[in-house]
């Protein structure tokens, strides 16, 4: 059984940091490209963040420079290091598995960046 666990999340002050973590069971973890997406209220879930097996990144232009995402194939497990974060990062945050056809999903954890 695939399953996926967010932990990480929470309240913080804008320009602060937070780093999420997304560990991995029932899948051969070096073979799927992991995401990070996030969704706002009333907004639609958006990929923020990708990397390859091979370790390749791509990020969403709103988080680059601010957000790096990271994998430990040792420890099937990806990383989301958030910096400066702004209060339009605030959202849930859903890591994603998928190779081929396949996608998975965690069950998200709560960012809110406010003041």
């Amino acid at each position: 059984q695939v399953q996926l666990v967010e932990s990480g999340g929470g309240l913080v002050q804008p320009g602060e940091s937070l780093r999420l973590s997304c560990a991995a069971f029932g899948i051969t973890f070096r073979l799927y490209a992991m995401g990070w997406y996030r969704q706002a209220p009333g907004k639609q879930r958006e990929l923020v963040a990708r990397i390859t097996s091979g370790g390749s990144t791509n990020y969403v232009d709103s988080v680059k420079g601010r957000f790096t995402i990271s994998r430990d194939n040792a420890k099937n497990t990806v990383f989301l290091q958030m910096n400066s974060l702004k209060p339009e990062d605030t959202a849930v945050y859903y890591c994603n598995a998928g190779l081929n056809s396949l996608t998975n999903w965690g069950q998200g954890t709560q960012v809110t960046v406010s003041s």
